[in-house]
């Protein structure tokens, strides 16, 4: 930029502008996170915000005492500019960031308002009439007023007196005084020159580190290729940060429920599982039983030929029994191993 305006703060961020047709939509200027840096202009003595992708000037927004910048969200701010009729937004990684751009913005804010108050004297100062004669001559305009922006140029005060003069007062001015009105003008011209000479300076030098400038942005464009395969919501910015942000929040919060009502559930299928395992064990217990009485059957039909029929028919009782015990325990089997499959 040259020796005549400096970088005071830099950080990080997304750049977006409202979309000029909706004027609700925010639309990305940059493809990934760039630098944002706050310029002093020691010449014309005012504070800019200018961000570059590669050779571009995405943001070049000159700070003025009308300007507010506001936070929409903890990640996300904006400004309005008049000048460029366009509302600007940043994205910043951390709210630590975005608090310390909106300080320095108000710093330089305020700054700003100084400066153009002291310009302001400086004005009134130079319009008052030396003698009483120049009250009809309209002061000249200062480098600051010449150099400013719109928001910070102000019209020099004309004083006129209501009483009409006469032609031949209009006519007496001194030569003395024109002759100086002609060397501030000269002044000017000088001033207008060298500040033109700077220009070109900045400008060489600016394309001098162009080269530079876009070996960082390879660099940078390669850090965020990395960081844009993790982070798939970069592709899809469609709406604003500060809506994608609410809809995170909600589905973090959605799953939170969910996995407070999954854990519950576990507790409960642990607790089925631990009864269906102590009904097995049971069941085996009673399995166990039949199959002693199963055993005093057979001795008894041993014995006793004549209670034959009427061991068949207990057997089959018994049998019958033991078939629906069994079903019993392969459904509990079954339904215990699906709970261990679910688990």
């Amino acid at each position: 930029m040259g020796n005549w305006e400096q970088p005071i703060y830099s950080t990080r961020a997304h750049v977006f502008q409202i979309d000029p047709n909706t004027k609700k939509n925010w639309v990305p200027t940059s493809k990934h996170a760039v630098t944002v840096s706050y310029f002093y202009d020691s010449t014309r003595n005012v504070y800019r915000i200018i961000s570059l992708d590669g050779s571009k000037a995405i943001i070049n927004s000159t700070i003025t005492p009308n300007m507010t910048f506001t936070k929409t969200s903890q990640k996300f701010g904006q400004w309005a500019d008049s000048r460029a009729n366009t509302v600007y937004g940043l994205g910043f990684s951390s709210e630590h960031h975005l608090s310390k751009f909106a300080e320095k913005f108000q710093e330089f804010k305020e700054a700003a308002r100084l400066a153009k108050e002291k310009s302001q004297e400086k004005m009134e100062l130079t319009s008052t009439p030396s003698q009483e004669s120049a009250g009809d001559i309209q002061s000249p305009l200062t480098p600051e007023s010449i150099n400013g922006t719109d928001d910070e140029r102000t019209i020099p005060e004309v004083t006129q007196n209501s009483e009409p003069r006469a032609e031949a007062t209009q006519n007496a001015l001194p030569f003395a005084h024109s002759s100086a009105i002609s060397k501030h003008w000269e002044a000017e011209l000088a001033t207008l020159k060298g500040n033109n000479a700077k220009l070109t300076a900045a400008l060489l030098e600016s394309t001098a580190n162009v080269k530079q400038w876009k070996q960082q942005l390879a660099a940078y464009q390669e850090e965020a290729e990395r960081l844009h395969k993790r982070v798939n919501c970069q592709n899809t910015l469609e709406g604003t940060l500060e809506v994608f942000q609410s809809n995170l929040l909600l589905r973090q919060e959605t799953e939170i429920e969910k996995l407070r009502e999954e854990i519950d559930n576990a507790r409960e299928l642990q607790a089925q599982r631990d009864s269906l395992t102590q009904k097995l064990q049971e069941v085996e217990v009673r399995n166990k039983d039949l199959e002693g009485q199963l055993s005093d059957l057979e001795q008894r039909l041993e014995k006793s030929q004549n209670e034959q029929e009427v061991f068949r028919n207990n057997l089959k009782t018994l049998l019958e029994i033991l078939d629906g015990k069994i079903f019993e325990l392969t459904e509990l089997r079954d339904n215990l191993a699906k709970l261990i499959e679910c688990s």
